[in-house]
């Protein structure tokens, strides 16, 4: 049961909340829900798709519930959003609410060197900054400014474990298409693989982003792998988790990363996973022991560690389990006794 104090702090979170309207959930979609089983009451901005009035939205309930919200959760990208997290900061400044940006995005680094003002009235006024990441938290240290550690997190009991051994050259690719996930990487690895298993297969599950996805199947049909990968465009999580059970290996392509939810989920399934060793990964994934860890662009690296676990029963099983082992750290149960922590500290 939640803790009756809980009951008594209100939220107010602001992020892209649009999983309704057929976008990729993102943290405010997962992170909320769970703040309210424990309790705590949320108001949330925003839902809106037009980005201007997202904006507009976000602003207008920060200035109806700020009096009343003992906190406000900002969710930082890199990328246009992070001036509106720039801007709902400003308001929170303005009416002197305490404030918390929640930092995502392994390209956030660059962000911060890159706008040093505006990142010094985000993260030098707030209550404290949450990052997910340790290689955020390396980073947004260097750079002069307190933070605090707390993860992403799953709800283990939701992923059901399949420890994988003797396996199949069956691949998994779980991802917004993307030009920075390097979604084409993956078709190139597949490209490879089919010539020594010719029965390989590759499932990519993420909606378009920004039209990677058709210069994927473009590329596909031109290396004739056709019979060989399946675009099942956006899943969810239910769909995808039960579609994982018939899959070896997961792969992720990215050139820029931080902590994806996505990998923590195949890990907990207890799918191998085979990562570019970008961003935060290696703060997720240790090389060899929980998973593998290949160059950005390595598509022979990726390929070589494929064809190892495929050779190697013993040391597939092995990472199978640890990458479970390693997903379990990441269990709500455990990560909202941190959540707790930061929110009474300032009663």
């Amino acid at each position: 049961m939640p803790e009756k104090r809980n009951q008594q702090l209100k939220l107010i979170y602001i992020g892209n909340k649009l999983a309704g309207a057929g976008f990729t959930p993102t943290n405010v979609d997962a992170l909320g829900p769970l703040l309210e089983s424990e309790g705590y009451i949320l108001y949330y901005a925003s839902s809106k798709t037009n980005q201007f009035l997202r904006l507009a939205d976000m602003l207008y309930t920060i200035a109806k519930y700020g009096k009343q919200a003992d906190f406000v959760l900002i969710d930082v990208y890199s990328t246009n959003a992070f001036y509106y997290a720039w801007l709902c900061a400003q308001a929170c400044r303005l009416m002197h609410l305490r404030y918390i940006p929640i930092l995502h995005g392994g390209n956030l680094p660059k962000r911060i060197a890159g706008s040093p003002v505006l990142s010094r009235q985000i993260f030098g006024y707030s209550f404290t900054n949450i990052v997910i990441s340790g290689y955020l938290q390396a980073h947004i240290n260097k750079a002069g400014y307190k933070s605090i550690l707390v993860p992403n997190n799953i709800e283990i009991e939701l992923y059901p474990f399949k420890e994988r051994g003797v396996i199949s050259p069956d691949l998994l690719w779980v991802r917004s298409f993307h030009a920075l996930y390097n979604p084409e990487m993956a078709i190139r690895v597949l490209a490879q693989l089919v010539q020594e298993y010719p029965t390989a297969t590759l499932t990519m599950v993420g909606p378009d982003k920004d039209g990677s996805m058709q210069q994927c199947k473009d590329l596909a049909k031109s290396l004739g792998l056709e019979d060989h990968i399946v675009f099942t465009g956006m899943l969810s999580k239910t769909d995808w988790i039960k579609l994982s059970a018939g899959k070896s290996l997961f792969i992720n392509t990215t050139n820029f990363d931080n902590l994806p939810v996505s990998i923590i989920e195949a890990m907990a399934l207890g799918m191998p996973v085979i990562s570019t060793n970008v961003g935060g990964l290696p703060y997720l994934v240790t090389d060899k022991v929980n998973g593998m860890l290949v160059d950005a662009e390595d598509t022979n690296g990726m390929l070589c560690a494929i064809k190892e676990l495929l050779n190697d029963s013993n040391k597939t099983r092995l990472i199978s389990i640890a990458a479970r082992n390693k997903a379990e750290e990441f269990n709500w149960v455990n990560v909202k006794e941190k959540w707790n922590r930061i929110f009474h500290s300032g009663n």
